[in-house]
């Protein structure tokens, strides 16, 4: 089995929790969305919240049945399934509690955070990544920038946009790294460690090194959304010190550095979480815009994200406005669909897409500490907007104007560099970091070498080049554009719609939430 295929369920959406004081849970204002329906909310269970009326009815109807089991000499069999959690106590040595409260090993009872790990000694949150010890690093504050405290919810930069992604890396973060590179923005990851059953980040059996590495290599923010995404509500002070401590482990072993950012899973940081956070010297941040993609993870749905989207920024002031805004890299529709219409409209609308540090002015020495290695020099440049209002500049879009002297001859094969410039050659007069010579974006970028070239503003906002990636693995025209929600021309004959995301044999994939393709190896 693929590792992702045990974790599609993993990738639903659930509520959004309402915060406005951590310390008053009763008093509700802004919402902020940081908890999904993993696996056990599909079981109709959300451990994440407090034992409910109805759930001790279930213990008391759960223990009306073993009574009846015991007196029918079946109790047995139902026991070879050990119970855990609540009252029950825990299950032995390297076992797992899944949601459901049974003691067991796999993916179906130790992924978390489903899994309780108050109860299951082998559950994923309490496995410690390998990596040097980052506990007793000093943690100096630096910056003008608060560290724990209520949190972050606003920018202080006008046309200033900070797009983040929780819960990755996964399945679909380097088709979205490729994304964000076609249109240079930046953005700030919010990364777990160990959760969903994607294995320990810095496990060389998975493929998140490489992708973490990508992350900072292209200029994005990399944050912590800690170990196991766990419910801090439910955490001792010592298992939340775990959560921030192996994380940071992790991403050491990775980086060299690790984060001075987070976001708290579920938004939940009370008081006590708060002081936690600035005692480990981190900035706790949450966010203003949130256009609920995890909720509308399907081509039919996810229009209601665009238009949340539209709302907050269309008609928009970009010389007065910004956004915080929050996203999740593990689901599908989120990445292939609405990552597009969020760019597009961004830059359409005059806004710089920025990290978090960046839209509040923090310098970027001040987003990580030093581990193993050293926290290595940021030399990105920032994509300008384009645009009529006021507050925009009419320069071109590189901040390097074209300088080309009369000592550079006009390129004849398309390249620049080492004596020969763009300006004036039939590919277009921008000269790009790689050397060649263009008219897009990705030549006429924010990395335009102006000293061989002309960096004028570019002929298109989306570069030229290689497709946009439209699925996991895919280049081919997606099916659900962008640009609209419409799934499809409705299937024909006596075949019925796939509701598990197979086909063949009388199922056809138009249609249905997972694409209108049905591959070859059915």
């Amino acid at each position: 089995m693929r590792w992702w295929n045990a974790l599609v369920l993993a990738a639903c959406a659930s509520q959004a929790v309402a915060h406005a004081d951590p310390n008053d849970p009763q008093h509700g204002v802004p919402k902020l969305a940081g908890s999904r329906r993993f696996m056990n909310k599909l079981r109709g269970n959300r451990r994440w919240e407090g034992r409910t009326e109805a759930s001790q009815k279930m213990d008391m109807v759960e223990a009306r049945d073993d009574q009846s089991l015991e007196k029918r000499g079946e109790l047995e069999t139902r026991q070879s399934s050990r119970r855990c959690g609540g009252n029950r106590g825990s299950c032995a040595s390297g076992q797992c509690c899944s949601a459901d409260g049974y003691c067991g090993r796999g993916e179906d009872y130790c992924i978390s955070p489903d899994c309780q790990i108050n109860y299951g000694p082998g559950c994923d949150g309490n496995q410690k990544p390998s990596g040097a010890d980052t506990s007793r690093i000093a943690r100096p504050k630096l910056g003008d920038i608060q560290y724990g405290g209520v949190g972050i919810y606003d920018c202080e930069n006008s046309g200033d946009i900070a797009i983040t992604f929780d819960d990755g890396p996964w399945e679909y973060t380097a088709d979205l790294l490729d994304k964000l590179a076609k249109y240079e923005a930046k953005a700030t990851f919010f990364i777990t460690g160990n959760s969903l059953g994607k294995g320990m980040i810095n496990d060389p059996d998975y493929p998140w090194v490489s992708v973490i590495q990508r992350m900072a290599a292209e200029g994005h923010q990399i944050a912590s959304h800690t170990w196991s995404h766990e419910n801090y509500s439910q955490l001792t002070t010592a298992q939340f010190n775990n959560q921030m401590i192996w994380n940071e482990i992790a991403l050491n072993d990775i980086l060299g550095y690790f984060p001075t950012y987070m976001r708290p899973p579920y938004s939940i940081c009370p008081s006590a979480c708060q002081r936690q956070l600035a005692t480990l010297g981190y900035h706790v941040v949450y966010f203003d815009l949130d256009t609920e993609g995890y909720l509308n993870d399907d081509p039919r749905q996810i229009q209601t994200s665009k238009d949340i989207w539209d709302d907050a920024v269309d008609g928009s002031d970009p010389c007065e406005d910004s956004y915080l805004e929050i996203e999740h890299d593990i689901h599908y529709q989120t990445v292939y669909n609405l990552t597009d219409y969020i760019l597009t409209s961004l830059f359409d609308s005059g806004y710089r897409a920025v990290t978090v540090g960046q839209c509040l002015g923090d310098p970027p020495e001040n987003w990580y500490r030093a581990g193993t290695g050293t926290v290595p020099e940021y030399n990105f440049t920032i994509r300008q907007p384009t645009g009529t209002f006021p507050c925009l500049s009419p320069n071109p879009t590189s901040s390097n104007p074209g300088r080309p002297t009369n000592t550079l001859t006009v390129s004849t094969d398309g390249t620049c560099g080492n004596g020969v410039t763009c300006a004036g050659s039939p590919w277009g007069s921008c000269c790009s970091s790689n050397k060649f010579c263009g008219a897009s974006i990705d030549y006429c970028g924010s990395n335009c070498l102006s000293e061989f070239g002309t960096c004028l503003p570019p002929d298109s906002s989306i570069p030229t080049g290689l497709p946009l990636p439209t699925g996991p693995g895919g280049t081919l025209t997606p099916d659900d554009p962008i640009t609209s929600t419409s799934s499809g021309t409705a299937p024909t004959g006596t075949l019925e719609v796939s509701i598990d995301g197979n086909c063949g044999d009388g199922f056809t994939c138009e249609g249905s939430r997972f694409g209108n393709c049905c591959s070859v190896s059915v």
